[in-house]
């Protein structure tokens, strides 16, 4: 029996992401990647060549199933979001040279899998934001953008052309399904690409959604592209337009003054600083922002934790996680970064449900 759904405008969502799955990182499934000098999913493809779909299907097949969509569903976990490439749909996209000799080196099939997790979506009662998380030319030079150390996404017009047409091929597939809540027009676009070509490209990716998905049923999600909120002041904003969501992703492990914190530097970044931020980007949008992305990750050497016991430990995540929570819970909406991980629990939801760091229930 299907989920029933409502109206979804303004709905506060407590989802996790379902990164790794149909982008993969390495960082995340590095079984994936033994016996490969890949880093990314286009030179594992590249690498792999024919062997590469196989591989990938069996990955697809079995690091996300149906039974993953009812446990987070029991939990009250209602939400979900769901990163895609650029290549989701098949061999239509423009050639990179990272390509090599190889004109369409990505596995097809990827739409068949969304179109399995949009239906256990809806059967489940959990809301989808899908997110164009790699684009073509890659948008910031992560493996997450599908090539790692380029970033030519902004060079080319057939690059930006291509996400518009795949974001509005989302929106034409899915629009009918009640369990479609946003579309994310680009992830983590990088900081040095000029505002206002985001601006421009964000504002077409709206149009072309809009053609499908009404604004009471569908929110259309923009990245912050790694700067302040007030470069986007009065952009896609109500009244005008309706339903235009701001993510933003928060992580205190990546920069030196984040990785010098000890834990309670990071609590109290979480309801200091975090929640400042979040009291004016609501005094300036309302409160239509997600934070997109999230973890418990502090840095990969965890200095921070150094010299503690398995309790204290246990204790410091506890209240890492409930400062971030409770500043979080300000906002439209979150997702934790990611729901699994092979190697790295800080950054599992999953594994900080089941190790305590985390509530086991959100309702």
């Amino acid at each position: 029996m299907k989920a029933i759904f409502k109206n979804k405008f303004g709905k506060k969502l407590r989802g996790v992401n379902l990164g790794s799955w149909l982008v993969i990182e390495k960082w995340m499934v590095p079984s994936l990647f033994e016996g490969l000098s890949a880093k990314d999913e286009t030179s594992f493809c590249v690498e792999l060549g024919e062997q590469a779909e196989p591989r990938l299907k069996q990955h697809w097949e079995t690091f996300i199933t149906e039974d993953d969509f009812i446990w987070l569903a029991s939990i009250g976990i209602n939400a979900v979001r769901i990163p895609v490439g650029h290549w989701i749909f098949g061999a239509d996209y423009p050639y990179h040279p990272s390509y090599q000799g190889i004109t369409f080196p990505f596995a097809q099939g990827g739409i068949e899998v969304l179109d399995k997790a949009m239906d256990w979506a809806e059967c489940h009662g959990l809301l989808v934001v899908l997110d164009l998380h790699a684009a073509p030319g890659c948008q910031n030079g992560f493996d997450n953008g599908g090539i790692q150390d380029v970033c030519e996404w902004h060079t080319k017009r057939e690059y930006l052309e291509h996400s518009l047409n795949v974001l509005e091929r989302l929106a034409e597939r899915y629009h009918t399904n009640p369990a479609l809540h946003g579309i994310e027009t680009l992830n983590e676009p990088r900081w040095d690409i000029p505002t206002e070509l985001l601006k421009n490209y964000h504002a077409e990716a709206f149009y072309r959604i809009r053609k499908y998905c009404q604004a009471e049923q569908v929110a259309v999600v923009f990245h912050d592209g790694f700067r302040g909120f007030q470069e986007y002041s009065g952009f896609l904003a109500e009244p005008e337009f309706t339903n235009v969501v701001i993510d933003l992703h928060r992580y205190q492990c990546f920069v030196q003054e984040d990785i010098d914190l000890n834990i309670y530097g990071h609590i109290q970044k979480s309801v200091l600083d975090w929640k400042q931020e979040a009291e004016a980007l609501i005094q300036d949008r309302g409160c239509w922002a997600y934070v997109g992305e999230w973890s418990l990750g502090i840095d990969l050497r965890e200095i921070s934790l150094a010299g503690m016991d398995n309790f204290q430990t246990d204790i410091a995540y506890r209240a890492h996680a409930a400062a971030q929570l409770a500043t979080f819970e300000t906002y439209l909406g979150w997702f934790f970064w990611n729901y699994k991980t092979e190697t790295a629990p800080s950054w599992s939801f999953k594994d900080c449900v089941q190790r305590g760091w985390l509530p086991d229930k959100y309702f």
